[in-house]
């Protein structure tokens, strides 16, 4: 257990910190979410229209440092992808 009041002070802001973040990545997840069942239902305007509401979360998941910026690149890009091809399904 933390005898110093610094180190008391520190688990106060870590679990702040954490509760924090751990609703940030919820939130990302729960657009990810959307969009995934968007493209399962294989209606590219609501795929579409999931997926730029999801790309401001994942950017601001990438700047609150909650996710690496190469994986909200990643992300987006495969998603991107998996909607484009829903266009033309017969050449995916």
């Amino acid at each position: 257990m933390a005898n110093t009041d610094s180190a008391r002070k520190r688990i106060r802001q870590i679990e702040k910190r954490t509760a924090r973040n751990r609703a940030r990545k919820s939130r990302v997840r729960t657009f990810l979410r959307k969009v995934e069942q968007a493209i399962a239902t294989g209606d590219q305007g609501a795929a579409q229209d999931a997926f730029r509401a999801a790309q401001p979360e994942l950017h601001r998941a990438a700047t609150k440092g909650v996710l690496h910026d190469n994986t909200v690149a990643r992300k987006l890009s495969r998603l991107s992808a998996r909607i484009k091809a829903l266009a033309a399904p017969g050449q995916a």
